[in-house]
């Protein structure tokens, strides 16, 4: 493995995470393929932004009750 990573000029933790990585896309190894690795960052930063959303219609109904009071 250190031989190899040295022919292609990269450090061997590097060839061995490419490796690991290679397992995990063929289904070989357990572990997070890179289609779901971009699924999940698309869907937290979905949520992030329904979160802020949310924060911000809370914060406008509160203001809005305010001066809707019945007489």
């Amino acid at each position: 493995m250190a031989k190899i990573a040295q022919d292609f000029g990269i450090s061997e933790s590097c060839l061995h995470r490419w490796v690991k990585q290679a397992g995990v896309e063929e289904g070989v190894q357990d572990g997070v393929t890179s289609g779901e690795r971009a699924e999940l960052r698309e869907l937290r930063k979905r949520n992030k932004t329904l979160e802020q959303e949310n924060y911000i219609l809370r914060r406008a109904a509160a203001y809005l009750s305010q001066g809707t009071s019945p007489k």
